[in-house]
């Protein structure tokens, strides 16, 4: 049984790194909780970020944001940050 506990405790944390990486304020911008954010679930928060704002945000192309990309964003001004 203590086995099986500490598994699921290792299991909850490793899937909940990628929002704990992307700080408070991205997590609630994480509609669907997949530790990235695309352009509907940021403008839905932020509507004033432009799809050409996020695009360039999007450094790697792959038409969603990652924790570095994001800190990336804010620190250019890009997206707000809160």
């Amino acid at each position: 049984m203590t086995y099986f506990k500490s598994f699921t405790a290792i299991a909850m944390t490793a899937l909940c790194l990628p929002a704990f990486a992307m700080g408070q304020s991205a997590v609630q911008v994480d509609a669907n909780e997949d530790g990235m954010l695309s352009l509907e679930e940021v403008q839905a928060v932020y509507p004033e970020v432009t799809a050409e704002q996020f695009a360039a945000a999007d450094l790697n192309g792959d038409g969603q944001l990652d924790d570095a990309e994001v800190s990336a964003a804010q620190e250019a001004g890009v997206i707000p940050v809160e």
